[in-house]
């Protein structure tokens, strides 16, 4: 049973249309909670592979401006 108050007035959701309604907010907060799952997932791999692509990168460009280093 679902009771709804409204401006004074009182409405009163029962049986199947109770069940319905439940239903579908399930649905709905089910769907939100699995987009942001998969939105936190691709932002983590997003800055994984970043991670793993630049770290190499900067190390590569560190030893070459290491050797082209005028000697003192």
């Amino acid at each position: 049973m679902i009771v709804i108050s409204r401006n004074g007035k009182t409405t009163v959701i029962s049986g199947w249309r109770a069940w319905l309604v439940g239903a579908l907010v399930f649905g709905v907060t089910t769907t939100l909670i699995v987009l942001c799952a998969v939105l936190a997932l691709g932002i983590a791999l997003t800055l994984t592979m970043l991670l793993f692509i630049a770290v190499p990168i900067a190390i590569g460009v560190a030893l070459l401006a290491s050797l082209w280093r005028p000697r003192s």
